[in-house]
């Protein structure tokens, strides 16, 4: 049971340190580098470094997770990934591309390498030859017209920024992480003007590919979660909250850094 949430943890906090890393791009063509740190139940959890860089139309998104604690010691998880593609004028992402490399357990070097490839009527996402996932691929009904998680929420932040953010105001985004199928709801719960910050509730919602079961936490379960954004032209992520096993697993923004290889705590 502690095993199984301490992976659970490790694997929310992995799509937390998503979320900040697509969130992070800044509106002029440069790279920002950032260093983030998570907690579970007051404990370690994680680190991460990121870099993004953001030209035009176009964004390229960078994250490293390192695992920390107890977490580090039963899952030994940590990983890399990196997402190409365009941001659009209704507010989303069109991923060209995504690539995520990690070690989990005894698992050494797993590689998730997907491209999205444009098919009469979709976009569909497609694995590479260099791709080494176990399960097989959603059918493409799953696949049609998704994004990879950097860039969803690389579309969540594009769309907070183009849409003046309003109490209520809310929508979803469909993702495709390689193996599981799922949407991202997105409602902005208010806008704070004198602290210039955004609070937003963000719930990931499972659709396919996610295992059931009996426990107090299934992974098929909903899983909401509340972001704060500075509420200015960056849209900074502030601090991000979500419960794991009942257990609450925060993430930080700590510093920026110079560069993404001299980010460190």
């Amino acid at each position: 049971m502690m095993v199984d949430r301490l992976r659970r943890a490790a694997v929310v906090a992995g799509m937390l340190f998503v979320l900040l890393a697509a969130s992070v791009v800044m509106a002029r063509a440069e790279e920002v580098a950032a260093f983030y740190h998570a907690t579970w139940a007051g404990l370690p959890a994680a680190d991460m470094r990121l870099a993004f860089g953001d030209g035009g139309a176009g964004y390229r998104d960078e994250i490293h997770i390192e695992t920390k604690g107890l977490a580090r010691l039963f899952t030994k998880f940590r990983g890399g990934a990196v997402a190409e593609g365009r941001l659009q004028d209704d507010g989303t992402a069109a991923p060209s591309s995504y690539e995520a490399l990690y070690d989990l357990r005894k698992r050494r070097d797993s590689h998730i390498s997907m491209r999205f490839v444009g098919n009469p009527g979709a976009v569909v996402a497609e694995r590479t030859p260099a791709d080494t996932s176990r399960k097989p691929p959603l059918d493409e009904a799953y696949r049609r017209n998704v994004t990879d998680p950097l860039s969803a929420l690389a579309s969540i932040r594009h769309a907070l920024k183009l849409r003046q953010p309003k109490p209520g105001s809310q929508f979803k985004v469909p993702v495709y992480d390689g193996a599981r199928r799922f949407d991202i709801a997105v409602r902005v719960e208010s806008v704070a003007n004198q602290d210039k910050l955004l609070q937003i509730r963000l719930v990931l919602v499972p659709i396919a590919g996610f295992k059931g079961g009996d426990d107090d936490d299934p992974d098929d379960a909903p899983r909401p979660m509340d972001v704060t954004f500075t509420n200015d032209a960056a849209v900074m992520p502030v601090s991000i909250r979500v419960s794991v096993a009942y257990l609450p697993l925060v993430v930080r923004f700590q510093h920026r850094c110079d560069s993404f290889a001299a980010c460190a705590p």
